[in-house]
């Protein structure tokens, strides 16, 4: 056995950080996770504190992990780090955020740096570099929106960071963007070269202002000492570049072969698709993968798991105060509700565009609605009238991306939503797909580890990940009887956001102008 027979993976989502310590063989020795809450200053606008949540998670993981295990810190071989993204963090010269982390598409305050790019550069020459439109996921767009909104912070910027960079940043002092994140940095990112756009570059910021760019397998750097006095790891532990948590979370079940598709399950809905050669389309997202040779067609909803905890919050509080008293969580009892519904949840139809929508509707002022109330409608019906909307949408998303020609041969279901049942069951049915399960779940942090053996050259591919990394536990089979009932209301589902959608960007508009209203929020940064 190597005298190193550890590896740590960290991953840091929208609600929560997770973390394991895994042998080389893929055994789980410890794990840790910690929650936090998503600011939302206003509607529209998502952030996290760089050094509260992100950094500071991350070192109580690693102590915790370290803990836990009671092992020598020296014989953990590697650390990698993943995060929600693409995020947006201005750092000064000394390495310190200027202001609070712009999140990923959940964040729309960029939209109309969206149009002006796409104006001014020409939508045809941006989808022949980047393989997308642009759209408020897209990280360029998001700087600029700093650059005029908060110009003194803006020429103090040295560097602007990604999350999973931030964390590479504090461990080792290396500032580095891999490059399947840079693919998000559009349209100054250019995929036929894998490099920067100069032209486009400086139309939004400095090029200087951009860290170098990595493989996320690369290690780029090893904890120093301040790190380790913080996060309780060995000086000289190698850290990789890393990446953006969907990528790592179908590492971590094994989607890394061409028609291999992930669902990542989570506060948002992310697909990954696996392809032999760059496919692109208009409505959805296309990157580079996480070796040479391999790309993916990619797409994400604004929303899914913040659904139901949206739900839960607001309507659950019977079941919230029966977890409490020891019962089961508010989350199984509401589940075991949507089961007594038939599909169709009664005659309901849901837009789950609470936070606007991402592929391939790419509407940040999508608002949500729930068609077909009547007073006959229970919550039960409401309820599993959003997780179905859910599942409509990511029909919608899959139907596309098979119109730019992808292959989507095998799905693999992953993160907190799997532990969902009914749900699960929804989306197969609603598909006509069955989706395998993985027998852990324990998401992006176990691909991060293992990505991190790949880095220092334990693993010298990805066979050791699928024979003995990845176990299944079961596979959602689709009922045909369920399914056409769905393929009747799947059109409705698509008329109805077509229809809507006008009436929809007034009220979008209409709730922008109350949040100007509003006393403005203490700044927590800058």
């Amino acid at each position: 056995m190597s005298e190193k027979p550890y590896l740590i993976g960290v991953d840091v989502g929208t609600y929560s950080a997770k973390g394991v310590l895994v042998r080389h063989g893929g055994e789980i020795v410890a794990r840790h996770s910690v929650e936090y809450e998503l600011s939302i200053p206003s509607p529209g606008l998502a952030e996290h504190d760089a050094d509260e949540i992100w950094w500071r998670s991350l070192c109580e993981i690693t102590r915790a992990l370290l803990r836990e295990s009671r092992i020598d810190p020296k014989s953990v071989a590697a650390i990698g780090c993943s995060a929600i993204g693409p995020t947006m963090l201005p750092v000064d010269r000394d390495g310190r955020p200027l202001r609070p982390a712009i999140l990923y598409g959940i964040d729309t305050r960029s939209w109309r740096e969206v149009e002006e790019l796409s104006e001014s550069m020409g939508p045809e020459t941006i989808f022949a570099s980047t393989g997308k439109p642009l759209t408020t996921q897209s990280n360029g767009p998001k700087i600029l929106w700093f650059r005029r909104n908060q110009p003194e912070l803006f020429e103090k910027t040295d560097k602007i960071l990604t999350a999973n960079g931030y964390l590479v940043l504090k461990l080792t002092g290396a500032q580095t963007l891999d490059i399947y994140s840079a693919a998000a940095f559009d349209p100054m990112f250019d995929i036929p070269t894998l490099g920067w756009d100069l032209a486009r570059v400086e139309q939004i910021c400095s090029i200087d202002q951009l860290p170098e760019l990595r493989r996320p397998t690369e290690v780029v750097g090893e904890v120093h000492r301040a790190a380790s006095e913080e996060t309780g790891l060995a000086v000289g532990t190698p850290v990789i570049a890393g990446t953006i948590d969907a990528a790592a979370e179908a590492v971590s079940v094994g989607v890394t072969e061409p028609g291999e598709t992930m669902l990542m399950y989570g506060t948002t809905l992310f697909i990954i698709n696996v392809t032999d050669g760059w496919l692109s389309h208009r409505r959805m997202w296309s990157s580079p993968y996480l070796t040479e040779g391999r790309y993916v067609m990619t797409g994400g909803l604004a929303t899914s798991a913040a659904l139901t905890r949206w739900f839960r919050d607001q309507f659950g509080q019977v079941e919230l105060e029966q977890e409490r008293a020891g019962g089961v969580t508010a989350y199984q009892a509401l589940a075991q509700q949507v089961e007594t519904v038939p599909p169709g949840s009664n005659g309901l139809v849901a837009l789950p565009y609470f936070s606007g929508e991402r592929t391939p509707v790419n509407d940040p002022k999508a608002r949500g609605v729930i068609a077909g109330l009547t007073l006959s409608h229970t919550r039960a019906d409401v309820y599993r009238a959003l997780l179905e909307g859910v599942a409509y949408a990511l029909r919608h998303n899959m139907e596309t991306m098979n119109e730019a020609g992808a292959d989507l041969t095998r799905l693999v279901a992953v993160g907190g939503g799997t532990l969902n049942k009914a749900w699960l069951q929804i989306i197969s049915d609603c598909l006509g797909q069955p989706q395998r399960v993985p027998r852990q779940t324990v998401g992006a942090s176990y691909g991060d580890a293992y990505l991190a053996g790949y880095g220092v050259g334990i693993f010298p591919d990805f066979t050791e990940l699928r024979e003995s990394w990845v176990q299944w536990d079961r596979v959602i089979e689709p009922s045909r009887d369920r399914h056409e009932r769905y393929n009747e209301y799947y059109p409705i589902y698509r008329r109805t956001y077509e229809r809507l959608a006008d009436e929809l960007h007034a009220l979008a508009d209409l709730q922008a102008t109350e949040a100007a209203m509003a006393p403005p929020p203490v700044a927590n940064g800058g």
